[in-house]
């Protein structure tokens, strides 16, 4: 198939064997990871985290409490740096921008219809526009890997660009599901849709349905980016979620990101973790004895 969207897929260099990848990964966290297990580091990682409650039973009041923890946290520990931002179900930004006090912080929400991306475009186009209107800065939306599978680029194209364009001055995340699209190959060619499209950030996986984010995946992804900005001049966000539960995971993630895209990326403008356990493990580590400040 030769369209626009295929032709500039095709036009990335990015490697997709998964062997290769693979091997690439391994080779990075055996010379780097150790460098990175230091205390500067895991501040870093706590400053990059979308602390992320998004469960059955939230609620105005537990999203409330949630929100007050991190509040709290602020005056507890003014020495370190507190979250990225909170990440929660769209009807929720009201609250969170209610609630929260903390200016660094911003209120993220997931929308498009997630974590399946399965609705008609309007439905998904008036949760972001409600979301937007309801305070969040940022929006986590998830690319339609059915279209994407279908190779119906145009569509899934189309649909980033609308979403970018309902968030008017908010960040758009395009979350790529990597656990189902499994191929180096396919995550390329969704990190190469995804950032032509718009997207301000491209993020591995929901973690709800599939398996979460890889290192593999995290490497293709911000190869991707590299390219992308040595083309364009636009730099794009990195986002691993689904899985990062320990302070070893959150720095192998760090060490991809340092190792192929360069320093300049890692702070909370271009760089994020979506956890909901890894914040209180962090923390632990930085002060050396047990927290649990969210």
């Amino acid at each position: 198939m030769s369209d626009k969207y295929h032709d500039t897929v095709s036009a990335s260099k990015v490697e997709t064997d998964d062997a290769a990848v693979s091997a690439a990964v391994k080779k990075i966290i055996s010379e780097h990871a150790g460098e990175n297990k230091n205390t500067d580091t895991y501040k870093t990682i706590l400053s990059c985290i979308d602390l992320t409650t998004l469960s059955s039973s939230d609620s105005p009041q537990s999203v409330s409490d949630f929100v007050e923890r991190v509040n709290a946290f602020d005056n507890e520990h003014p020495d370190l740096p507190n979250v990225a931002a909170i990440c929660v179900y769209p009807n929720f930004a009201p609250v969170v921008r209610t609630v929260l006090d903390v200016s660094s912080v911003k209120v993220a929400c997931v929308s498009g219809a997630f974590p399946s991306s399965q609705s008609f475009l309007e439905v998904k186009i008036a949760e972001t526009a409600m979301a937007i209107a309801g305070g969040a800065d940022e929006i986590d939306i998830v690319l339609n890997v059915g279209n994407y599978l279908d190779g119906d680029w145009e569509e899934v194209s189309d649909e980033i660009s609308e979403q970018k364009a309902t968030c008017r001055d908010a960040h758009l995340k395009v979350i790529l599901e990597t656990g189902l699209l499994k191929t180096a190959e396919n995550i390329r060619n969704a990190s190469v849709l995804a950032m032509y499209s718009g997207a301000d950030f491209i993020k591995t996986s929901t973690g709800k349905v599939y398996s979460g984010a890889s290192l593999e995946a995290a490497y293709v992804m911000c190869q991707c980016i590299k390219e992308y900005f040595e083309k364009t001049g636009n730099r794009v966000g990195f986002k691993a979620a689904g899985g990062v539960a320990t302070t070893d995971d959150a720095v192998g993630y760090y060490t991809v990101v340092k190792e192929v895209l360069g320093e300049e990326w890692l702070n909370p403008g271009l760089f994020r973790i979506g956890a909901s356990r890894l914040a209180n493990v962090l923390l632990s580590d930085i002060v050396g004895r047990p927290m649990k400040a969210f």
